[in-house]
């Protein structure tokens, strides 16, 4: 069995307006409940049906804003390999993401900058969508390395600005 080399994304490899590769994920009960666990977010209409439907007036349970922050970090990280870190992030949830429901996250470059500490951001416009419904729209900013040489995760300090 040979070992896997892990894609290293740099700044040469990106343009704007460039589309990345989606990601699609069959939603279970599962995914909603262990997203609230791994955030500690122990209200009802994340993992109780019931209370969802009675009480929320959903359908059923539905991802928390944690776990769609952490989706949206995977499907960033996954696309810029392990040297990518993410400086920012704010997104909009506008409908529910259900179990059931096959979500998409999908996204492109807007911009390309390299700061005054030569560090190489991109800011992305990614969305999460269900039967091709927006459910949740997301403004990131990843650094990714220059070269081979770079890794964001070592700046600090004044070197880190995002």
């Amino acid at each position: 069995m040979g070992i896997t080399v892990l894609k290293e994304l740099t700044v040469d490899q990106v343009k704007e307006g460039q589309v990345l590769p989606s990601l699609s994920h069959s939603v279970t009960a599962t995914t909603v409940v262990l997203g609230a666990m791994a955030s500690r977010d122990w209200r009802p209409m994340h993992h109780d049906k019931e209370f969802a439907i009675h009480r929320n007036g959903t359908q059923d349970i539905f991802i928390n804003t944690p776990n769609n922050a952490a989706w949206f970090e995977r499907f960033i990280t996954d696309w810029t390999g392990p040297k990518g870190r993410v400086g920012r992030m704010k997104f909009k949830m506008s409908k529910s993401v259900y179990p059931g429901d096959d979500m998409v996250l999908s996204g492109r470059v807007d911009k390309i900058v390299i700061d005054d500490t030569d560090c190489c951001w991109l800011d992305l416009a990614l969305e999460v969508t269900v039967a091709q419904q927006v459910c949740t729209s997301c403004q990131a900013r990843v650094a990714i390395p220059r070269d081979e040489h770079d890794n964001p995760w070592d700046r600090k300090a004044a070197r880190w600005k995002p």
